[in-house]
Order: structure tokens, then C-alpha cells, then sequence
């Protein structure tokens, strides 16, 4: 039996789409129980993610629960936590049984050995969001944020949440941005030769370079307007497929 690939997205923003992205995404992740070794899902499952003291945030049974199945079915699964939902931990990993992952990280991915992280704060600019990610990621912030109730929390990270911007095409500033992530990727691979991957999310532009024969830059895109996702598959160069075909 041939080897099973790995199944890879990013950026879908749960809570913070349209309930028929969801569903999409939803069926999609259900679906991978037939046809994946491995799923990672690479920064920014959630609109929102944070786990409070007396609590986690509402409105994501359906996918906590497809990806509890997943797990009870013994699929692995990599959660890199983004600018959205890098604070999970206790629950997500015993709770869900999900690998969850807060920094970056060097795999092999059927036999690619791949560089995978969210992206955000790497390249050039995002300067003013380096400082904040600073504040917001400090152990005094997370213990002030924990205290709130789930409820206020969520309605505080509602308030500044602009996924509903994106909902569309992506515009100039967003394609200027994958360029710069880009130029670190392609600069990331020619400073470590022992890399064959470099995996990125945050963007929302779906990308795949080839950047040297048999080694590639890969962006999965986003669910909230592309449905787009990575299929890693042993002795084959990368797949960037849509939901839609």
C-alpha cells in the first residue's frame, strides 16, 4: 500500500467567516480521514483562540469535536498556533489530542525536510505588529487576558478581529506582503541547504515556487476566500489544490 500523504492548510478563520466557508472547510477535514497520513493545519484555525482560566471560547463543538474524531482514529495532528490562536495549550493538547504548536519548527513531511511556520512577523515591515506580538505574547498580558470570562474575552477579540475584510480577493497590500514572505522563504532556503520545504501561512495568497529543482516555497492560501491546501506526497513535488477541484 502506498504511503498516504500529508493534508496541509492554513488561515481559515473560524468564527470569523461565513457559516458556508465553515461547512467546506468542515467537510473537508472530515474528509481526510479517508485519504491522509498526517493533517497540519498551520496557523489561524481559529478567528480567535485563547485559553481562560474558567474556560475556552464558544462556538467551535463542530470542529473540536471533527478533530477529536480524528485523533480517536489515530490521524496526527499539528496544530501551529498564528496571530489569531497563538494561545492554546493545556486544552487543545489533552483535551483534543492535537500536537499544538507555538514557534516554529523543522519536520520531515513525506521525506521533505520542511521548515513550517505561521509567518507572521517574518520578513520585511510588520514592524509597528512585531512590537505589539511582544506585548500580546508576554506572560504578564496572557495572565490579565486569562482572568477575563471566555465571554468577555471573545467579545474584546471580536472587536478587533478584520477577517471580515479579507472575505474577498486579496488586494494590493496583501499580495505586496506574500511577496516579502516570500523573499524570506526563497532566502531561507538558500541559506540552509538541508532544507527541502519551506511552509508559510498568513498571507492568504496561495503560493507554490519551485525555487531550486526539488525545492520549494509553499503557501496553503486561506478558507475564507480560496479553499485552497497543500497535499504533501512522498516522492512527488508538491500539490496546491482547491476544495473546488
Amino acid at each position: 500500500m502506498p504511503t498516504r500523504p500529508v493534508y496541509l492548510a492554513s488561515d481559515v478563520h473560524l468564527g470569523g467567516v461565513p457559516a458556508e466557508r465553515e461547512r467546506a472547510f468542515l467537510s473537508w477535514l472530515e474528509a481526510t480521514a479517508e485519504v491522509a497520513s498526517h493533517v497540519v493545519l498551520n496557523g489561524d484555525l481559529f478567528d480567535f483562540w485563547f485559553e481562560y482560566r474558567s474556560g475556552v471560547p464558544a462556538g467551535y463543538d463542530a470542529v473540536l469535536s471533527v478533530l477529536r474524531a480524528l485523533v480517536d482514529g489515530g490521524m496526527p495532528v499539528t496544530l501551529m498556533g498564528g496571530n489569531h490562536d497563538w494561545w492554546g495549550g493545556r486544552f487543545l493538547r489533552e483535551e483534543i489530542g492535537v500536537e499544538f504548536l507555538q514557534e516554529p519548527v523543522v519536520r520531515t513531511y513525506a521525506g521533505l525536510r520542511t521548515f513550517l511556520a505561521h509567518g507572521d512577523g517574518l520578513g520585511r515591515g510588520d514592524l509597528g505588529y512585531r512590537a505589539l506580538k511582544l506585548v500580546l505574547r508576554s506572560r504578564p498580558t496572557r495572565f490579565a487576558f486569562g482572568l477575563l470570562t471566555p465571554a468577555l474575552g471573545d467579545r474584546v477579540a471580536g472587536r478587533v478581529s478584520k477577517t471580515e475584510h479579507r472575505w474577498g480577493a486579496p488586494t494590493t497590500g496583501d499580495r505586496t506582503r506574500a511577496a516579502s514572505l516570500e523573499a524570506w522563504a526563497v532566502a531561507k532556503l538558500e541559506s540552509e541547504p538541508d532544507l527541502d520545504l519551506v511552509v508559510l501561512g498568513h498571507t492568504h495568497v496561495p503560493r507554490l515556487r519551485e525555487v531550486t529543482r526539488g525545492r520549494w516555497y509553499a503557501n496553503a492560501g486561506d478558507w475564507v476566500y480560496h479553499g485552497s491546501y497543500l497535499v504533501l506526497r512522498e516522492g512527488e513535488p508538491p500539490s496546491l489544490l482547491t476544495s473546488e477541484g
